[in-house]
């Protein structure tokens, strides 16, 4: 899943607020033998895992002061399960989400 600085930067998506972008991780779907299991596309579950490929300059709060983002581009993190909105940018599956809807980083 590791993906150079330059692939991340090529994004033409610029989040506003405290939205990021992610691109979702796909993960190999395994029998408890250890063979690989193929399921349709309708079959699996959304993914909860991604990248973050883009993140917005953060939300304002109520005296117009900027709120620093928790997280930074090229971040694996964990989101709920049916956030965001997803959209296909140059054939790639990105989801934009609040940043509050990303439960945790992984390290």
């Amino acid at each position: 899943m590791a993906k150079k600085a330059e692939e991340v930067a090529k994004l033409n998506l610029r989040p506003l607020a405290d939205r990021v972008v992610i691109e979702s991780v796909e993960e190999d779907e395994q029998t408890f033998a250890g063979g690989k299991l193929v399921l349709p596309e309708t079959a699996k579950e959304k993914p909860q895992k991604g990248l973050i490929l883009a993140i917005g300059p953060g939300r304002t709060d109520d005296d117009g002061k900027r709120l620093p983002m928790d997280v930074k581009v090229g971040d694996q993190v964990l989101y709920a399960k049916y956030a965001g909105t997803e959209v296909k940018i140059d054939g790639r599956k990105l989801l934009i989400l609040k940043e509050s809807d990303i439960l945790a980083v992984v390290e």
